[in-house]
């Protein structure tokens, strides 16, 4: 099968069962787990991709945590958002200078995902539990790495490379 047809196929049925999964099993928001799984792509798949992005992914996570935090210790009003953000903004890029943690957008999925999840659960970064959202962000993040690795080892075993056809042996 040529290889956009098999990633047709496993992104597609895994796709499906991690909508299903994270509506009834394993309560997070499905858009950060498809977030992951797109950064592992983009940090270029297989073993190294999935470190690198669950790496950066918590590490964005983190930064956000203590953005929130700050924020809700010091007060929301706009100022004091925006300075608190662009600190953990620029935490982000020198996070970035670790070798695993080098690339940044990765770890600015994180921190998004952190805040969406924040809003989306109403719950804010100091609920305790399970219900906290960089708890429930951090297990949604790591959730849609592994989705992306098993899509990538599926998608390979059904690719067919370099098998030559009928016609390519014919001299």
């Amino acid at each position: 099968m040529k290889k956009l047809d098999a990633y047709s196929v496993s992104i597609g049925v895994l796709g499906a069962i991690d909508t299903y999964l994270t509506a009834t099993l394993i309560l997070v928001p499905v858009w950060v787990t498809f977030i992951a799984w797109a950064s592992f792509f983009i940090l270029g798949g297989k073993t190294s991709g999935l470190k690198q992005s669950i790496a950066s992914n918590l590490t964005g996570i983190a930064i956000a945590s203590l953005t929130l935090l700050a924020i809700a210790a010091l007060g929301s009003n706009p100022l004091i958002v925006a300075i608190c953000v662009g600190l953990g903004s620029a935490a982000m890029v020198q996070a970035s200078k670790v070798p695993l943690l080098r690339a940044i957008p990765a770890i600015v999925w994180g921190f998004a995902s952190t805040v969406g999840t924040t809003i989306a659960t109403d719950k804010a970064i100091t609920t305790p539990g399970l219900e906290n959202p960089a708890l429930v962000a951090a297990a949604a993040m790591i959730l849609g790495g592994v989705f992306g690795y098993l899509s990538e080892i599926w998608g390979e075993a059904m690719t067919t490379q370099g098998v030559p056809t009928r016609e390519q042996t014919r001299v």
